[in-house]
């Protein structure tokens, strides 16, 4: 592995993310590999394969050369203005962390959170 190529695209994948306010397990889910294994992308140890490299730069909006490190401005300064991404239909970055750390949650947990939500639900409605 070409370890200096691999921290060049876990830099450029990192800004891109963090450009798009999205979390690793944001970007993770999206292109379709585990938390685990874009996390060691983004710190250089592990290069993507040639799939997950045109996934993870239509998920970070960013091209390959960017990524690669073959141009210099790696974001399109457009995209930082950006709410973090969506697709048609898609629960946005906020929700699926939200619905991700419920997923932990026992049933007690879950129950008063439940209630809790409801509770304030009650009072917006006030």
């Amino acid at each position: 592995m070409n370890e200096e190529l691999a921290i060049t695209v876990g830099t450029a994948a990192r800004a891109a993310r963090v450009g798009l306010g999205l979390t690793q397990a944001d970007v993770a889910e999206r292109v379709g590999i585990a938390m685990e294994v874009y996390s060691r992308m983004e710190r250089g140890k592990v290069l993507p394969s040639v799939t997950t490299l045109r996934r993870l730069c239509q998920v970070l909006r960013i091209g390959a050369d960017s990524l690669l490190g073959l141009e210099v401005a790696a974001l399109n300064p457009a995209m930082e203005e950006l709410a973090p991404i969506s697709a048609p239909g898609e629960d946005p970055p906020r929700l699926r962390r939200l619905v991700r750390a419920l997923r932990a949650l026992n049933a007690e947990q879950l129950r008063a959170v439940s209630q809790v939500v409801h509770g304030a639900l009650g009072l917006l409605r006030r």
